[in-house]
């Protein structure tokens, strides 16, 4: 599913009422239908609800008029409330706004905060105050009533956006309204898969408004949903041997660090691949292979203090040469003699590689973008922010643009871990909209990389394995904390739930 932006939105409309010769009018009206048979399915229990509807001057007013009017047409008490006069309403808004009063129906002004209405008799508000459009932060009467209806205990609903959202990036300066539920059209705006945005929206309803859909196709930002899981899942032929699944081999682990190579190698052997070797600091050998007894262990020459030396080049360079996928960083700690080893190594790489953690710790973006094998990154925010030079606070507020600008003119798929995780690859970027709090934990980032290895192995293309990897590892996280919580979920209990998530997908 796609996802938009306002100008995208404005866009499409632009072009379905110029080019195509759909009326701005026809659009309102399909909202407003769509929006009253919404409120007519959540209310169907109710006796003679009361419903509120709070309309700024703009179109998003305007789907507020012709919902307001089909709500009356049916018999269901509605007040309308205008921000503003009715003098002040203009184009198709203006146009519904005339047929609801020419039918007998009041609207009542609101122009000073005198004006303001209680809002504590009613069953149902509806917020449509602000579009897509709007951006910065709300103040006056607009502020009031918004902390009003957010205080009344009254279920609210949303028409596109909850108002006081920025609809691009989920930001919220201020006031913003606190919606039971939201209505979007066409397709989902960004601001509200995002965080903070997320948390304002409720439940999301995406409604159809007669825009055609092949205006939608160059859309390049993307919802990741089951059925695409499902497609791209790896076919296993029962005629096949471990061979059949790929050779990982992973170069990971320092003293004090032997976790995080143990479960992205056991990982990797969860999710399909036929043979996983790790590469780790002879020093570690015995203990990385009590924990992780199912994996190869390849012992390589390290310094006194438990780190990988630049003697292990020749051995690496030979584990590399028959691997199918590599993988490079999970606790392998920073130096200097691994930053001379990783760049003395990776040039040599042909197959896909994946660089995690520590892997991109010691080198800089300009080093990863040089490489001629395809290349998965896995950062999170503090990662990236080391590699592009720009403050975590920057990346979070704008993560899908900046996303798609880091893989630009290259050969990385970008994988940047949190809430929502987002994928970018040439002009395509994708959310994963399962995102779970038990994630937030150590390890859990050592377990992702293992299950993208892991299906890469299985011969998937970067941009698929991620795609696959990220659904997988957070159904994982869902699965685990229904079955204890949240708080208590381990990296090493995600591993356990792979199975039942990949089950989710191919039931």
């Amino acid at each position: 599913m796609k996802l938009l932006t306002s100008e995208q939105m404005r866009n499409i409309d632009k072009t379905a009422i110029e080019k195509l010769g759909v009326p701005g009018t026809v659009l309102m009206e399909n909202a407003g239908v769509k929006l009253f048979e919404i409120i007519h399915e959540e209310l169907h229990h109710a006796k003679n609800p009361r419903i509120a509807i709070i309309c700024g001057k703009g179109n998003n007013g305007g789907d507020g008029f012709v919902l307001a009017r089909h709500l009356l047409n049916n018999k269901i008490s509605t007040d309308v409330f205008l921000l503003g006069n009715s003098n002040e309403v203009k184009g198709d808004a203006k146009i519904n706004l005339d047929i609801l009063l020419k039918s007998g129906h009041k609207i009542i002004e609101i122009t000073n905060e005198k004006k303001i209405p209680s809002l504590k008799t009613y069953d149902l508000l509806v917020d449509a105050i602000f579009g897509t459009g709007f951006t910065g932060k709300i103040t006056g009467i607009a502020e009031k009533i918004i902390t009003n209806m957010n205080n009344s205990d009254i279920p609210i609903f949303s028409v596109d956006v909850p108002s006081g959202l920025n609809a691009n990036y989920g930001s919220v300066q201020g006031v913003c309204v606190k919606a039971s539920f939201t209505a979007t059209m066409c397709l989902p705006k960004r601001g509200l898969v995002l965080y903070p945005g997320k948390d304002y929206t409720g439940d999301v309803y995406i409604i159809d408004i007669g825009v055609p859909p092949e205006l939608f196709t160059d859309i390049d930002t993307n919802i990741i949903e089951p059925d695409d899981i499902k497609k791209i899942l790896p076919v296993r032929s029962d005629n096949s041997n471990k061979g059949s699944f790929g050779k990982v081999f992973i170069l990971a682990g320092s003293k004090g660090m032997t976790g995080a190579p143990a479960l992205t190698s056991l990982s990797a052997l969860k999710m399909g691949a036929g043979l996983v070797r790790l590469g780790i600091p002879e020093s570690l050998n015995d203990i990385v292979k009590y924990l992780a007894k199912e994996v190869i262990t390849v012992s390589l020459p390290d310094t006194s203090e438990g780190k990988l030396s630049i003697k292990a080049k020749d051995k690496i360079l030979k584990e590399i040469s028959n691997a199918t996928v590599v993988v490079i960083g999970p606790g392998l700690s920073v130096s200097k003699e691994i930053k001379e080893l990783l760049q003395s190594i990776l040039p040599k790489i042909r197959v896909p590689l994946i660089i995690d953690a520590d892997g991109l710790n010691n080198l800089f973006l300009s080093d990863i973008k040089k490489l001629t094998c395809p290349v998965i990154i896995t950062p999170h925010p503090g990662e990236l922010s080391r590699l592009i030079n720009l403050p975590i606070s920057d990346i979070q507020a704008k993560r899908i643009d900046i996303v798609s600008t880091v893989v630009q003119d290259s050969n990385i798929t970008l994988v940047l871990k949190g809430a929502p995780t987002v994928i970018a690859y040439k002009k395509e970027t994708y959310l994963n909209p399962v995102y779970n709090s038990a994630l937030a934990k150590a390890g859990t980032g050592d377990v992702l990389t293992g299950i993208i290895a892991g299906l890469l192995a299985q011969k998937l293309s970067p941009v698929n394995a991620a795609k696959v990897g990220v659904w997988v590892h957070a159904n994982a996280a869902e699965i685990m904390s229904k079955k204890s919580t949240k708080y208590s979920v381990l990296a090493s209990d995600i591993i356990k739930a792979i199975p039942l998530a990949i089950k989710n997908i191919i039931k």
